[in-house]
């Protein structure tokens, strides 16, 4: 039999939870998928299932060996969209995750002009605070905010935008401006958990990078919430330009220690480690290297070259 053929059949046995709803899947009787999942199972010299009378499950090397047939059968699909042309032009769906605000705020616009321009594409969105399992869940990229650890992935850097600590005008009036990182102590500090680490902030100062530990009266894992804290003068917060720009021009909220350096937030997308994109991710990942710096507060970073 095929290799590729049985490690199809793997794989959809491995999703339908049962060689029956596997074979269905494929319009193949149960046997012909048995004695595919059986072939393998021997080709391999190991069990890839758990069999009992009533259930069925993925061993622990079957569960590795099926994220592997996932990427295989994945990059034959996209060789074979290259051989017929199907990479000339995006079409199907891309499936985006992204974090809620800049998902929002700037992704989603960059999605819209994207559609105008490819009739045949359509998108489905994410919005979650982190990327997620891209290859079990046929996540096609992520937007990733700051560093990025996961080396089993491609991570190409998008952009950075500037981080600002600001505060509303009524909050200074009444508590006074900070003078230095250290007078942040004696301040209502809100915190956004998704810039690392959770209660310090990073300085860089005349000897090098030092750390402020801060505190407040509200936390959150999203920036609207601290955001709107801030404006109505519950404290100071510590966001990215891109978010708190508009409310700074407004008079809304007022930068404090701008001669105090911050790292900028990186902005990152990422995606499965292939060797051929296709059309629709290869397009899209272009369209947002030259959309994102164009956007509030974002720098571009111009050496994209993937």
């Amino acid at each position: 039999m095929d290799k590729l053929t049985s490690m199809t059949v793997f794989v959809k046995v491995a999703k339908a939870g049962s060689f029956a709803g596997g074979a269905r899947d494929l319009g193949i009787s149960r046997a012909m998928a048995t004695k595919h999942i059986m072939q393998l199972e021997g080709h391999l010299g190991t069990r890839l299932f758990n069999r009992t009378t009533r259930s069925l499950s993925l061993t622990e090397v079957g569960g590795s060996y099926l994220e592997r047939c996932q990427q295989v059968l994945e990059e034959v699909d996209e060789m074979e969209a290259a051989v017929t042309h199907l990479q000339t032009e995006p079409r199907g769906l891309l499936k985006i995750s992204a974090p809620q605000v800049i998902g929002a705020t700037q992704i989603a616009p960059a999605i819209a002009e994207f559609l105008k321009l490819h009739p045949d594409l359509s998108v489905e969105m994410i919005l979650q605070g982190n990327i997620g399992d891209l290859i079990d869940e046929g996540i096609d990229m992520a937007i990733h905010l700051g560093g990025v650890e996961d080396t089993s992935m491609i991570a190409r850097k998008l952009a950075s935008s500037p981080l600002v600590i600001c505060g509303s005008p009524a909050y200074f009036e009444k508590y006074g401006e900070p003078k230095s990182p250290e007078d942040l102590a004696e301040h209502s500090c809100l915190i956004n958990w998704a810039i690392p680490p959770r209660d310090q902030w990073r300085f860089k100062g005349a000897y090098g990078d030092f750390m402020v530990k801060v505190s407040g009266r509200i936390q959150s894992n999203v920036a609207d919430p601290i955001r709107v804290g801030a404006i109505e003068g519950l404290g100071l917060v510590m966001l990215p330009k891109y978010i708190v720009g508009r409310d700074i021009e407004k008079g809304k909220l007022k930068p404090v220690l701008e001669e105090y350096g911050l790292d900028p937030l990186e902005i990152h997308v990422i995606y499965p480690h292939r060797k051929y994109l296709s059309a629709k991710v290869r397009r899209f990942l272009d369209f947002l290297q030259d959309w994102l710096p164009h956007r509030i507060g974002i720098e571009g970073n111009r050496t994209w070259s993937q």
